[in-house]
């Protein structure tokens, strides 16, 4: 990121931050219905911050396939792994076998599918079958944790078990459901708190598959926790398109949530003190020596 504005202003802020192809610090992307040229832009800006992108629940469904292959592509073009959400195959499991649904979306050109039953009751062995048939067909899998009615939500035990799980039956990447709405879901209460037990649960539990964790975090207060807690390099999902300069941002210690403590913990340190004055530019030790006398 050498060629960024700024950077020779802000370049050590930015160096604890992994880059593209990483894995970890992940930025997955929720697409509810961009266009062609919406995401055009939106790569323009981002592309180089952007790692999943996610077509949301059942949303693929209703547009072409010539333009789901067309988007696939460009997204494939700036290294960024596409696929439908969850619920799509979901509903496809209740009428066809595994093996069409992977099929199709091989042919969609998407790279990666989805694996939850966020919706549906799924036994164990169901699931650990539908993972196998991904991989058998050359798809990189993704699955989800947890469950998106409010009412029957899993303990933080319970969805890193399942994490485990997941991770032990050959998943790549695991999402902690968080929704969309990021509200009385997961590791959220009904205010959209993040629950630190949880979180620091289903860290532990998961242990050494941790930075292959992707949290679901669409609002700005979920992503400053976790960002705090677990360092730049935590995975987000659910962030909007057009938020991902402003998650990057928080990242960095760019915006008041995050550089707060970033200026309060160099001030402890003694490594910044607000109250030196700064040395004057383009002048040798010796010659600032004179000056200051």
């Amino acid at each position: 990121m050498s060629n960024t504005a700024w950077h020779d202003i802000i370049s050590p802020m930015l160096e604890q931050r992994d880059t593209k192809p990483r894995k970890r610090g992940i930025n997955m992307i929720l697409d509810t219905g961009l266009g062609r040229r919406l995401t055009e832009d939106i790569l323009e800006i981002s592309g180089h911050l952007i790692d999943h992108w996610k077509m949301g629940f059942g949303t693929s469904v209703f547009v072409s396939a010539d333009l789901i292959k067309k988007k696939n592509w460009l997204l494939a073009e700036h290294g960024i792994l596409t696929y439908p959400g969850g619920t799509l195959l979901e509903v496809a499991l209740l009428e066809h076998h595994c093996r069409v649904y992977m099929h199709s979306a091989r042919e969609l050109g998407f790279q990666a599918v989805e694996v939850s039953d966020g919706t549906i009751p799924l036994p164990a062995h169901r699931r650990e079958r539908i993972i196998q048939c991904a991989k058998n067909a050359g798809l990189t899998v993704v699955t989800e944790v947890g469950k998106k009615d409010p009412e029957n939500q899993p303990t933080a035990s319970q969805l890193a078990s399942q994490a485990l799980q997941d991770f032990e039956w050959g998943a790549d990447w695991v999402i902690v459901e968080g929704r969309e709405s990021g509200i009385s879901v997961g590791i959220y209460d009904e205010q959209g708190n993040v629950q630190a037990s949880a979180v620091d649960e289903i860290h532990t539990i998961t242990n050494k598959y941790a930075d292959r964790l992707i949290w679901e975090a669409p609002l700005k207060k979920q992503q400053s926790y976790l960002i705090e807690a677990m360092g730049a390099n935590v995975s987000l999902g659910n962030v909007k398109p057009e938020q991902v300069l402003a998650v990057e941002a928080l990242r960095a210690g760019l915006r008041f949530e995050t550089l707060h403590s970033i200026s309060e913990r160099l001030i402890r340190r003694g490594t910044w003190n607000p109250d030196e004055i700064e040395k004057p530019l383009g002048i040798s030790i010796t010659a600032e020596k004179k000056f200051n006398q």
